[in-house]
């Protein structure tokens, strides 16, 4: 993704932000602008995944990447499916390479929202590479839970 790009659709979501505060009357919580992103339950789908053998966790990497896709506003990103057909084909290595680039999407985001950027690609890859993917995948989903609500 190119810094053009970016820019363009950090803007786009600033102004959906704006949009949210001044549309905002009462304190009751507002719905998630797009009815398709509902923030998970990392416990519940950890749980899910270790109870299945590993099996829904195709499901919840699947979930991840439509919903990183939905949230960047990416039309090119990678969608969940072929996420999962390349970490599939791939034996894995795909998901290291696909778990590095999303974290440094999320520093990309977290640095334009003022908070300090980490390397948090470097981290989900170390943690995959180690055997841990489980927790990248929790960690990242902590952060998009975190866009949805915001």
């Amino acid at each position: 993704m190119t810094d053009n790009q970016f820019q363009e659709q950090y803007n786009q979501y600033l102004q959906s932000q704006s949009q949210k505060t001044s549309n905002s009357s009462s304190s009751s919580p507002q719905p998630p602008s797009n009815p398709q992103l509902v923030p998970t339950s990392i416990g519940l789908y950890i749980v899910l995944t270790i109870i299945t053998c590993g099996i829904f966790g195709w499901y919840w990497l699947f979930r991840m990447a439509e919903d990183l896709k939905i949230l960047s506003g990416d039309e090119k990103a990678t969608s969940g499916g072929m996420v999962v057909l390349f970490y599939i084909i791939t034996f894995g290595i795909y998901g290291w390479y696909w778990l590095f680039k999303q974290g440094e999407w999320v520093d990309q985001v977290k640095y334009s929202q003022g908070y300090p950027s980490s390397n948090t690609g470097i981290l989900y890859l170390v943690l995959a590479i180690l055997g841990l993917a489980i927790i990248s995948w929790a960690l990242l989903q902590y952060e998009i839970n975190r866009m949805i609500q915001n």
